[in-house]
């Protein structure tokens, strides 16, 4: 007897569900009209919550800044 390996050529097909969703554009009335016209306010009120994000960070990294500070006062006061 011999032993002889098959190989298979079939394609196997994944039957995964791939979930894009968190792709897909959002559906926001307020931002969205049908004129295709640009609403000044929409877009200042997206920059100002940008702005108050980078002001939230800054604010953040500057009390983890001050407390690194601090503690190494402490230590090194030892």
């Amino acid at each position: 007897m011999s032993s002889e390996k098959v190989i298979s050529t079939e394609k196997v097909i994944s039957t995964e569900y791939n979930d894009l969703s968190h792709l897909k554009t959002p559906n926001n009335n307020e931002e969205v009209s049908l004129s295709r016209r640009v609403d000044i306010n929409i877009l200042l009120n997206r920059a100002r919550k940008e702005k108050e994000k980078e002001n939230l960070t800054n604010l953040v990294f500057a009390g983890l800044t001050s407390c690194l500070i601090i503690v190494a006062a402490i230590i090194l006061s030892f």
